[in-house]
């Protein structure tokens, strides 16, 4: 999916589950709450398949991510010891973009994106523009020290109300945020049946 430009409310309403945050697209959401489309409200049961798809289609919209970063998230979580499902959506979390957002820089996942893509925030000291750079334990992101970034990244952590993640550190004067360790699957917000994603990718 990457940066959907698309109608956001519609992906909700499809998807059953409320993975774009911003203003508009939760309230069309809440105005009609079944699926898009003529005949929505008449459509077959989904198949195996299908319901795998939308799981996987909960992932890439949630996190911002196509089909060739998802599968290189797979390959990784693969390799890497412990259930496979569990280490995908760690990978996820770790994304920065993501933590800018659980760190609440951001109001929305898609202005956390925008924000670090512009070259907003410093990861250890060094200017990051990739939102989909992975955040390691004891790295610290922060706002570059400029003083209109400042003024409005202060004025945001005063708006948003959203407690930050367990696996984050966030010091809200100092505009930084340090990851103390690595995100579990606690941490995660998003209801998704993982295996089933896993299955599809394995395929």
């Amino acid at each position: 999916m990457g940066h959907h430009i698309g109608p956001k409310a519609r992906v909700n309403r499809r998807l059953g589950l409320e993975v774009y945050d911003s203003s508009g697209a939760l309230r069309a959401s809440h105005r009609r709450i079944f699926p898009p489309g003529q005949h929505a409200q008449r459509r077959k049961r989904p198949t195996d398949y299908g319901r795998a798809l939308m799981e996987k289609q909960k992932v890439c919209h949630y996190y911002g991510l196509r089909q060739r970063q998802i599968m290189r998230f797979y390959h990784m979580a693969k390799k890497s010891p412990g259930n496979t499902g569990e280490n995908l959506l760690t990978l996820c979390e770790r994304r920065l973009d993501n933590v800018v957002w659980k760190a609440g820089l951001a109001k929305t996942r898609v202005q956390a994106r925008q924000a670090v893509s512009h070259g907003h925030f410093l990861v250890n000291g060094r200017r990051t523009d990739i939102p989909s750079y992975i955040v390691e334990p004891e790295d610290v992101i922060q706002v570059r020290k400029a003083e209109n970034l400042q003024k409005v990244y202060s004025t945001r952590c005063e708006e948003v109300d959203r407690p930050p993640a367990a696996f984050l550190a966030v010091d809200p004067k100092e505009l930084t945020v340090k990851v103390v360790k690595l995100p579990d699957k606690d941490d995660v917000g998003l209801p998704v049946n993982v295996n089933q994603v896993v299955e599809l990718l394995s395929r």
